[in-house]
């Protein structure tokens, strides 16, 4: 098993638009995925999954399956050496269903074999004997006394209480609604792969697309009954995360395979078992109650937010927690009341997706915003305004903005970018339905619609948060090359540049190599809560510092000189004057300069439990979106005419790159209010794919004009401030916001449907 370093000679340092090493392989079809991976005399593992959301196993057969040619192995529960449990955040969840299944995909047998569908024929040999139980699908019934038990502890995940000011607060003007999010897939393109080859140490070496190695290094551990240096993970090629890939999936299946069968496997989750074998957004029920005097300004907020796990806890908990302490929008609000829970039930299970937890919040929110700048009489813009964060606020923990949090701004920024032309009937193309010939605009409407939101920045609420990266500074060939290695997940969001071009911008140095992340190196946490260019960047920054005070310690030794009179400019050693004194070549000669530093931001602390305040987060990031949207009020069919932003990123290490990030995240938003759902009947699926899971394509998306204000934060390596999740929060609620706009329907759940529009 081979992989490719990344990068060498693509040019550009903080603040330019570099070429990403990655980008013409992928838009040439090169580039090597997970699913791409091969080896020699590999084996083809696959996953026997349970049928019924909840169930007894009684007896499980495999003699029929191993009797099939080419099979190699048959794996059940009582298969797996160390402990058959895995998760994220608590290892609640089976490797392989022993006793009870708790969803419908939960993973029961594995097969080896050496043809793909030569397994699959064995899986389907293997006889499950299952008592069918009762199943709880209704979140709202979860905490029920009567409730079936998902698990032994009772069926509550977590519970956040937020309680700020006035426990008992009036306002002249009250404005209330209840709002329901549906479930939302992540919907990357690359399906969950990996290969796993066996070791002559007797451990395993594993190549997987993920977003977290060392956790899931922990994990497969935990299963195998490992010490870590037998566990050895390697990134492969990832196609698409957005939370995903948090969790595990073929990982200590394919190791389990591997190890019993004593050759590699592979595993590839074809489209419909990926919907099963990963989490989804969790779906949200909600209701929100804003006072306010009678110009809008607001006196208070009480919230309540219910989140729909499913059957295991995942990342539940911290998605509680943005959902709780960010799921009052970016508002100055005096006294708040908030109670946020996630709980167990026997639907697929939920957990980190884009935007976690604060976009379900975001949806009621931005709506009762609109409905109280009804009630008092101004626009759904200065409503916004009026209330906006500022620096130097407090949010509704008590925590002190302490950078830039420019809501006004953002807001007048997009408000004052030109609209798009007034519709134009004479061409089909310009109409919802467009060439169907649905329409020739008898009940068309044009409706506009705005969102603010703000975003959290890294992991929060006291969690250790930190990243590792190991520099090292050579001459090869009389060229100074630097190395750069982390455990840094690469899921399409351009690291890999961005960790080359903090190299270039602090080494001087063009030729800079990414080695694939791996285990070998110290943990750089998950690739999620737009974090990575924040705490690695921070690291690798850190780490190419320690190499640059080491090369010139050297120099200064080798001249004679004091240290601090000296630097780095290029590959050379220069004076104060800027006077040329020697060579990198001359001072390293054959030796290297490494260094290895393990980074942290500054720290987070967890909530007080009765009151939830406390300063919880890191860092904030702010968006604005407006829509604006042409609906068939006959047909409810819509199309999104413009969707226009603007977005504090505080710096922009690559221009281009953050740019892409908020188109992308903007589709997701908008794909989640108008056709984004998973839909889960009785605890069944009923739309594993992407022929009935609709998903905005180019054709959908309309033109965006995107505004980047750098306002950079002082306490973040270069002022940066996390950029991904954002679009995808304020997206979505200024696109339902139009929509209501347009068909003067309040409209309380996402994804909006026809019949929603239309009453039929």
């Amino acid at each position: 098993m081979t992989t490719t370093q990344t990068g060498a000679r693509t040019t550009g340092r903080i603040g330019e638009s570099a070429q990403r090493p990655d980008g013409t392989l992928k838009v040439t079809g090169e580039f090597a995925y997970a699913s791409d991976l091969w080896h020699d005399d590999m084996v083809w593992g696959v996953t026997l999954r349970s049928p019924h959301p909840h169930a007894r196993i009684r007896r499980i057969d495999v003699a029929e399956a191993l009797t099939v040619p080419g099979v190699s192995a048959v794996l059940t529960a009582d298969d797996v050496p160390g402990e058959n449990a895995f998760g994220l955040e608590h290892a609640d969840q089976p490797v392989l269903a022993a006793d009870v299944v708790r969803y419908e995909g939960e993973p029961v047998a594995l097969v080896a074999a050496d043809h793909p569908e030569t397994a699959r024929r064995a899986a389907a040999r293997i006889r499950v004997d299952y008592e069918v139980l009762p199943a709880l699908t209704d979140p709202r019934r979860a905490l029920d006394d009567d409730a079936p038990q998902v698990h032994p502890g009772g069926n509550l995940v977590r519970h956040l209480r937020l309680r700020r000011g006035d426990p008992a607060p009036t306002a002249p003007v009250v404005v209330s609604l209840d709002f329901e999010v549906g479930m939302q897939d992540q919907a990357f393109l690359g399906p969950e792969s990996g290969l796993a080859v066996p070791a002559e140490d007797g451990g395993v070496d594993l190549y997987v697309a993920t977003q977290w190695l060392h956790v899931d290094q922990r994990q497969v551990c935990l299963a195998l009954g490992m010490p870590p240096e037998k566990v050895r993970l390697t990134l492969a090629g990832v196609g698409g995360a957005f939370g995903g890939r948090e969790d595990l999936s073929v990982h200590v299946h394919a190791c389990l395979l591997a190890l019993r069968t004593g050759k590699p496997v592979k595993m590839s989750y074809g489209r419909e078992e990926s919907f099963y074998g990963h989490v989804h957004r969790h779906p949200a029920t909600m209701t929100y109650e804003f006072g306010a005097e009678r110009d809008g300004t607001l006196v208070y907020a009480k919230a309540d937010v219910l989140l729909d796990g499913g059957a295991y806890a995942s990342s539940t908990a911290a998605v509680v927690g943005n959902a709780g302490l960010l799921g009052l929008g970016p508002y100055r609000l005096p006294s708040v009341a908030v109670d946020a829970r996630g709980v167990f039930t026997h639907n697929p299970p939920c957990g980190a997706m884009r935007g976690f937890g604060c976009v379900q919040a975001a949806f009621a929110h931005e709506a009762l915003m609109d409905e109280l700048a009804a009630a008092v009489g101004v626009d759904p813009v200065e409503i916004r305004r009026r209330n906006g964060m500022r620096e130097g606020d407090r949010n509704v923990t008590g925590q002190v903005i302490d950078s830039a949090a420019p809501v006004a701004e953002l807001l007048e920024r997009v408000a004052a970018m030109p609209l798009p032309p007034p519709l134009e009937t004479s061409d089909l193309r310009n109409l919802p339905g467009a060439v169907g010939n649905t329409t020739h605009g008898e009940g068309v409407r044009r409706g506009v619609g705005y969102a603010v939101t703000y975003k959290n920045i890294g992991f929060s609420e006291g969690f250790d948060d930190y990243s590792t990266a190991r520099v090292r500074l050579e001459v090869v060939a009389g060229e100074a090359v630097v190395t750069v290695h982390t455990a840094a997940a690469e899921v399409g969001q351009g690291l890999v540049t961005v960790q080359q071009q903090i190299a270039r911008t602090e080494l001087g140095v063009e030729r800079v190599v990414v080695v694939p992340a791996d285990t070998t190196v110290g943990s750089a946490g998950s690739t999620s809560a737009s974090r990575q260019t924040y705490v690695t960047g921070g690291a690798v920054k850190a780490a190419c510092e320690a190499v640059r005070t080491a090369v010139l310690r050297r120099a200064a030794v080798a001249l004679g000189r004091p240290v601090a009179g000296l630097a780095l400019d290029g590959e050379k050693v220069v004076g104060a004057g800027g006077e040329v004194l020697a060579g990198l070549a001359d001072v390293l000669g054959d030796d290297a300069v490494e260094e290895t530093v393990e980074w942290r931001h500054r720290p987070t602390h967890a909530v007080d439990p009765e009151t939830g305040q406390g300063d919880a987060h890191v860092q904030f990031a702010f968006s604005a979106h407006r829509a604006v949207v042409d609906v068939d009020t006959e047909l409810g069919l819509v199309k999104v005419v413009a969707l226009d932003t603007a977005q504090d990123v505080g710096r922009a290490i690559n221009p281009d790159a953050v740019v892409g990030q908020i188109h992308g995240g903007s589709a997701q938003g908008m794909g989640l209010a108008l056709m984004e759902e998973v839909v889960v009947s009785d605890g069944h699926v009923r739309n594993p794919s992407f022929t009935d899971y609709l998903l905005p394509t180019i054709l959908d998306m309309p033109p965006m004009r995107v505004e980047v204000l750098e306002y950079a934060d002082p306490h973040a390596p270069y002022g940066v401030r996390g950029v991904g999740e954002p679009p995808t929060i304020s997206s979505g609620p200024a696109v339902a916001a139009a929509v209501r706009a347009a068909c003067g329907k309040p409209l309380r759940r996402v994804p909006i449907r026809p019949e929603h529009i239309t009453g039929v």
